[in-house]
């Protein structure tokens, strides 16, 4: 799928992004090793469920189901 530059608002991985950076924005990490580890951890912590809540816009899932069907 090609997205445009306005693309960014409707890439599902630009929510899931921003979803991580919300955890992130006012916390001042002395290392890079520190970032990595809590980024580590929030994406350990990312469910099925959340990731589908925060990527699963319904023109995209009506897309794949399509696709399934073929």
């Amino acid at each position: 799928m090609y997205l445009t530059g306005a693309g960014n608002a409707i890439n599902p991985i630009e929510r899931l992004w921003e979803y991580l950076k919300a955890d992130l924005k006012w916390v001042s990490f002395k290392t890079l090793d520190q970032l990595q580890s809590r980024v580590d951890q929030l994406l350990s912590q990312l469910t099925p469920q959340v990731i589908a809540s925060l990527t699963g816009y319904p023109f995209i899932l009506n897309a794949l189901s399509v696709i399934e069907t073929i």
